[in-house]
């Protein structure tokens, strides 16, 4: 797994609507002669939607023709003093973004930059659940994927040698059709894509593509989003992809390619082991790996605005050896769309339930 904070690219579109406030005073004059960010230290952490100063120690023995800020890649304002400015952070992705001074004088020029870190401006709203419905499931299924279309369950099971692509009766968790995985195979994340099926592996570096109806696999692709395949879901225009890290990738629907990401973080910092995912109603809906937790992200930021909290769904003790607890955990999570329907499930799980969720 890769666990690294990123830097990321705002839209440009972004700042063309973005409000620098210009601090009035110009520095006084320093005593020092190099140059360096005053405000903000890097690895500050800021709340989204927070204005930040920007401050900077110019020194005396260099002339200052004129500075260009930059936020990643994008320019933002440019002046010819010395002034502070103030940076608005509404929009911002969250995550890690460099600021820029390009200094400009003397017929030279040089760069200061420093990092920030985009944190959720609130806590997430907090929910708990009640269970509607319980359904029968097959406990061979260590499960990584996990949707509902067109009456039926469609499940991904992993495990090298145990791997395979499942069709499931909901009402009696019966696989009613089923295509097993080679043996140097761990399946991963599946997702439903019109007629067809994708689904990841999990080291392996590949893809299948399979026709929805017959199972037949139709095509192979090279999975390189991300260091790990771990899961998958599709919003309509393109598929969403964990790696076991805090990026949400984007996929592209046709070829798979990535072509974007969303780092995530609540208000106190970034969520790692994103695992299991599900489009629900504009938010992405993930399961963070071996807790009992399913965060609700906005798909345009990685902001976590929610988190249900499911312990207690499986009876305690259902497990009973120290590594069978530690390894079937929470991991499925299905929408029916027409019928407002959520299911959830874990790993080799007797149960599958359709839980309400309830504010807590």
């Amino acid at each position: 797994m890769h666990f690294g904070q990123k830097v990321k690219q705002i839209r440009n579109t972004f700042f063309i609507g973005a409000t620098i406030a210009l601090v009035s005073a110009c520095h006084p004059e320093t005593t020092t002669s190099y140059r360096s960010f005053i405000t903000p230290e890097s690895g500050t952490n800021v709340a989204l939607g927070k204005e930040l100063d920007v401050n900077i120690q110019f020194g005396k023995d260099k002339p200052v023709d004129s500075v260009v800020y930059l936020i990643d890649t994008a320019r933002i304002v440019s002046q010819k003093d010395t002034s502070d400015i103030k940076l608005k952070t509404d929009g911002f992705k969250m995550g890690s973004h460099l600021i820029t001074a390009k200094i400009y004088g003397g017929g030279q020029s040089e760069d200061l930059t420093a990092n920030i870190n985009i944190l959720a401006a609130q806590a997430p709203a907090e929910y708990t659940y009640k269970v509607i419905k319980t359904l029968p499931h097959d406990t061979s299924s260590y499960v990584e994927g996990l949707e509902y279309h067109d009456g039926f369950f469609y499940e991904s099971a992993g495990s090298y040698g145990f791997s395979s692509l499942r069709k499931v009766n909901v009402n009696t968790g019966k696989v009613i059709q089923k295509t097993d995985l080679d043996k140097k195979y761990f399946g991963e994340g599946i997702t439903v894509i019109g007629n067809k099926i994708i689904q990841l592996t999990y080291r392996e570096k590949v893809g299948f593509v399979y026709d929805k109806a017959t199972f037949k696999k139709l095509a192979e692709f090279p999975y390189v989003a991300g260091g790990e395949g771990w899961g998958l879901a599709f919003d309509g225009e393109k598929v969403l992809n964990t790696d076991g890290s805090n990026t949400i990738f984007f996929l592209d629907k046709n070829t798979y390619n990535k072509i974007g990401s969303i780092d995530v973080f609540d208000h106190k910092g970034r969520i790692d082991n994103l695992n299991e995912l599900e489009y629900i109603d504009g938010k992405i809906y993930a399961n963070v790996y071996t807790t009992n937790n399913i965060l609700i992200i906005n798909p345009e930021t990685g902001a976590v605005e929610g988190k249900i909290d499911l312990s207690g769904l499986l009876p305690q003790g259902y497990f009973k050896m120290e590594d069978e607890i530690a390894n079937n955990v929470l991991n499925g999570i299905a929408y029916d769309q027409a019928g407002k329907r959520l299911f959830v499930t874990g790993k080799k799980w007797p149960t599958i339930f359709q839980i309400q969720i309830v504010k807590k």
